[in-house]
């Protein structure tokens, strides 16, 4: 019998006899737990030379098949990269890989941190590896295995192409750990991943390791979100019932005789009461389901809730785990200047944490929030209210996670969150060896119908969709490393092409079944007297332009289209014609007509159906070599390419400069720096600058933000005016549009890199301390890049302006 003909099961004893049984057992030796079904399939998967796809919930042990190919490269005396998405995840991984293998053996390269990077096992995140494939990088040479943390970051509309680039571009003979959440198409991304790296195992498991239970908090009381007891699981029927007895009973009758509408019943429904935090705090702890994370869809909303806890009477914490907390609080926040404390909510903060309660969210201070992680974890904080980030990121298990609504604000209007999103978000209930259950509440609101609930609950629908696009920065990048047509060949490997082809296929289908109708009305509408698609054609642009003409009268009547009147004229004079033409059609005397054009307008109404379809497949096939292209041909206008006699191109000095330049505007600054536009700023000009191109404010502002004196108003108008000229270019080549510079924090940065306070520059930016340094370090990410690219003048300047803007809590952030 040959291997393809075996069962699944068979197979799999089969990979334990061919793989190297002393490098599993001695990994299983240096763990306290026997490895879970899926963990063992990958391990063994990799000890048999294979690349692994391993998509698992959160909090399932994903992590343990990545440090099986640390033990692996070990083994094999190679080199090891562990890559991740984020900082605080590169952090948390170096730690404890530095706890096991010692510091000499583990490095950590962030960006901003350079620890050990000559070391075999280097922890990282994921834009570093991608630079050092661009350069070249000697760190590259004896590598045997690069783990993906988190790959499912690659639908990240931002920064996923990083991860798709890093993929395509490693060298052949690197093993791949690509560890992914649940999602719904893992198969497709692993015939993909098969595709590109060569043999790629896909080992999906949706087995929580702690088992969920889930619950509706209506009112005070905690009812199951689902009756288990029969065979089949479906809603909780007393919950159902409880839900539609509040239905019908609004709040205010109506007075005698009087009728309430639908709206108004729906209205009044919404006011019913819920109950507030602090009581369902109270009624957790009660039912012993602390620690417990609030998920809460604000940043305002999360540090209301922690002030509702403070205002109440709510103490989760003894005397000796406040001494604790005061301890560690006083350990991580040594280094914060004294007149920055109460800028920062310092002592209140503090006082939620005494209490066993924090807010978690991207605008709260790094330190801050690393201090609730580790303090949370070590059950010393039991209630974090948090945004829904704290679902993507580190690990911060509870016991208990609650939801108050189950939509959102997405910056446009409330939308549902996703079943995806409902799977992360409740993917942290349940701490691993800990609990033997992890509980889901979410509170009942009128608008919250029990079977959408299930039905969100219950599915797991979390696809991965490829955003990969080539950039200018990208394309000279791949140009002066393979050549134009190898990077073309690269680009139509991407995993973008590869769903867009699959897409194609069904479209595909889908004409021919189209086709096979089209054919059919065509038939019917056939006419003995003539050439019926010929009539039908004449008719149907007749009845077209009798809609354009009557929307056009309307605009006339409003005094708005006078200068459409030429037009009009010659539109009439068409549809007169056409008339004219339709009467002495052979056609028009047939008795059957109206029949016939019954079938010839289901015949148009397809034809238009089939061409819309065509139109896809045309933009669909190639399209991420076409957008190269497109990109090729407007670097060449520019000269930062030249085509050389082989119809290839060669990447000028320009194009050097630009291929070291990464980020959205990558094409913009590299102009501005080769035409020495901001040659004659000073250092907090420069910084303010470099915010200009890196800002986006959250919300749309209606005023006109202030700038800083001097020439910096010249200077931002001059750059301005090239990114105007990039996008006239840009639009002829048919590519992406940016959106335009956003000034609105050149001034508070600009203040700051002057030396102002840091509760005065919050003030003017209108940030939390947390955004402020999210922006401050990609501005100084920005200035680093000009450093390293400028001219000698230009290049101290930026490297004076990070000295300005790395100080004070943006330093302490920064290296800590």
């Amino acid at each position: 019998m040959s291997e393809i003909e075996l069962s699944a099961a068979e197979r799999f004893a089969l990979a334990k006899k061919k793989a190297k049984a002393p490098s599993l057992d001695s990994f299983l030796k240096l763990l306290d737990f026997p490895l879970d079904d899926f963990q063992e399939k990958s391990c063994l998967a990799l000890a048999a030379g294979k690349g692994v796809l391993v998509a698992a919930p959160t909090g399932a042990g994903k992590t343990i098949i990545g440090e099986f190919a640390i033990h692996l490269a070990i083994e094999k005396n190679l080199k090891v990269f562990y890559t991740t998405p984020i900082k605080a995840l590169s952090n948390q991984k170096y730690a404890e890989l530095v706890k096991r293998y010692g510091a000499e053996r583990v490095g950590l390269l962030t960006g901003d941190t350079n620890q050990n990077s000559d070391a075999q096992i280097v922890v990282m995140t994921t834009e570093v590896l991608r630079n050092m494939i661009y350069a070249n990088s000697n760190a590259l040479i004896s590598l045997g295995f690069v783990v993906m943390d988190e790959v499912h970051y690659l639908a990240d509309r931002f920064r996923g192409a990083v991860w798709e680039e890093v993929i395509l571009h490693l060298p052949k003979d690197v093993k791949i750990v690509s560890l992914s959440a649940t999602v719904s198409n893992a198969e497709e991304f692993g015939a993909w991943l098969d595709e590109v790296r060569g043999d790629t195992e896909i080992i999906v498991s949706e087995i929580r390791p702690v088992p969920l239970n889930q619950h509706v908090l209506f009112g005070d009381e905690l009812i199951e979100l689902f009756d288990d007891q029969g065979k089949d699981v479906r809603v909780n029927p007393e919950l159902a019932q409880m839900h539609a007895s509040k239905m019908r009973q609004p709040i205010n009758r109506p007075q005698r005789g009087k009728k309430v509408s639908y709206h108004e019943a729906r209205a009044q429904q919404a006011r019913i009461p819920r109950i507030s935090k602090p009581e369902i705090v109270d009624i957790l702890d009660e039912a012993e389901l602390l620690p417990a994370i609030f998920f809460i869809f604000s940043r305002v909303g999360c540090e209301a809730a922690v002030k509702a806890c403070q205002s109440s009477s709510i103490r989760l914490t003894t005397t000796e785990e406040k001494q604790e907390i005061r301890r560690v609080v006083e350990e991580k926040c040594y280094n914060i200047a004294d007149e920055d404390l109460a800028t920062l909510g310092y002592f209140e903060w503090l006082s939620g944490l005494e209490r066993g309660v924090a807010a978690h969210h991207a605008g709260m201070l790094p330190a801050f929030k690393e201090v609730v992680e580790e303090l949370f974890l070590r059950k010393l904080v039991k209630v974090v209210f948090a945004t829904e980030t704290l679902a993507l990121g580190i690990n911060m298990p509870a016991r208990t996670v609650v939801l108050e609504r189950l939509d959102k604000f997405n910056g446009e209007g409330r939308v549902q969150i996703t079943p995806g999103e409902y799977t992360q978000l409740t993917g942290r209930a349940g701490r691993r060896g800990i609990d033997t259950q992890g509980h889901s509440v979410i509170q009942w609101s009128a608008n919250m119908d029990p079977n959408n609930v299930a039905g969100l609950a219950s599915k797991r629908t979390y696809p991965l969709v490829s955003p990969f696009r080539p950039t200018y920065n990208m394309a000279v990048n791949l140009i002066e490393a393979f050549g134009r047509e190898r990077a073309r060949e690269v680009l139509e490997t991407s995993f973008a092409q590869f769903q867009a082809d699959r897409s194609v296929v069904g479209l595909a289908r889908g004409i021919r079944e189209k086709q096979v109708s089209l054919d059919g009305y065509a038939r019917a509408m056939e006419c003995h007297k003539g050439d019926f698609v010929e009539y039908a054609t004449i008719r149907r642009e007749i009845s077209d332009l009798e809609r354009a003409l009557a929307a056009s009268r309307v605009r006339a009547d409003r005094g708005k289209d006078i200068r459409q009147s030429k037009g009009r004229h010659l539109q009439e004079q068409r549809l007169n014609q056409l008339k004219r033409d339709m009467r002495s059609h052979a056609c028009h005397s047939c008795q059957d007509r109206e029949a016939h054009a019954r079938w010839g307008e289901r015949w148009f109404k397809l034809q238009r159906e089939l061409e819309g379809i065509l139109n896809q497949i045309e933009g669909r096939t190639n399209q991420v070599a076409k957008t190269f292209d497109r990109i090729c041909g407007m670097l060449a206008d520019l000269n930062y390419i030249a085509p050389d006699q082989e119809g290839d191109y060669d990447v000028l000095d320009a194009g050097r400069t630009l291929a070291r330049i990464y980020g959205e505007r990558d094409l913009l600054i590299s102009e501005c720096l080769r035409e020495g536009v901001w040659k004659n700023l000073d250092a907090p000009s420069l910084a303010a600058v470099a915010a200009s191109l890196v800002y986006e404010a959250r919300r749309d502002e209606e005023w006109e933000p202030r700038v800083p004196k001097g020439n910096f108003a010249e200077v931002i108008e001059t750059t301005q005016d090239i990114w105007h000229e990039l996008e006239e270019l840009s639009r002829h080549h048919k590519l992406r549009q940016t959106p335009p510079l956003d000034l609105s924090l050149a001034l508070p940065i600009h203040r700051w890199a002057s030396g102002a306070r840091l509760d005065t520059v919050l003030d003017s930016a209108d940030l939390l301390a947390g955004d402020f340094i999210r922006w401050t370090k990609q501005i100084i990410d920005l200035l680093d890049q000009i450093a390293q690219t400028a001219d000698s003048g230009l290049a101290e300047t930026a490297k004076l302006a990070v000295t300005k803007v790395k100080r004070g809590i943006v330093a302490y952030s920064y290296y800590g």
